[in-house]
């Protein structure tokens, strides 16, 4: 009879606990299964339309795409976006695509995104900057610092979404390891 009160115990500890790490998930943009909204026009920082405001949606149309809607620069956001290149890179032959669009109206930042692009080398990602909402059609959550949106066929295969500060190295990580829901079987 002791052990009950120890189970009951320990299942509302798990339970508090769970209910505290899905509390700090965000739901940002299009969601699993769902078709992208449609165009959108950002000013594209680096790529062959760069200083030019073209719908990246468009360019991409069908092809495996990795989609990212950011706040800000940071380290864990730069390394994403490198490894996102190489692997853009690695499955040219499939079309694969990938841009990062800014939500943010900071001043510099045009400045700051040709630096990345060009310290980065980047070959296939298109950095590029949209209002701080971001497209409207989107639902792209204020309380989101990084959303990343996988999609092929312009339907999504995955979303990840985090609060400022929240995505780690492992997160990357597992943003890559997903990317053969998007890419055609080897």
């Amino acid at each position: 009879m002791k052990t009950y009160p120890v189970a009951v115990s320990l299942s509302l500890a798990f339970a508090l606990l769970a209910g505290t790490v899905l509390a700090a998930n965000v739901k940002s943009g299009p969601q699993v299964d769902q078709t992208l909204p449609g165009p959108f026009h950002p000013l594209n920082v680096n790529g062959p339309n760069a200083g030019e405001k073209q719908c990246l949606y468009c360019a991409n149309g069908d092809n495996p795409v990795a989609m990212i809607f950011a706040r800000e620069v940071s380290p864990v956001l730069t390394d994403l976006i490198r490894k996102l290149d190489a692997a853009c890179v690695k499955n040219e032959r499939h079309g694969m695509g990938s841009f990062v669009v800014f939500c943010s109206d900071k001043k510099g930042l045009e400045q700051q995104l040709k630096q990345l692009a060009e310290q980065s080398r980047l070959k296939e990602v298109v950095l590029a900057i949209d209002n701080p909402a971001g497209p409207t059609a989107y639902q792209v959550s204020r309380d989101a610092d990084i959303t990343v949106v996988l999609y092929k066929n312009r339907t999504v295969k995955a979303n990840f979404a985090f609060k400022k500060g929240e995505m780690t190295e492992q997160d990357v990580q597992k943003i890559l390891a997903d990317l053969p829901m998007i890419l055609p079987p080897k």
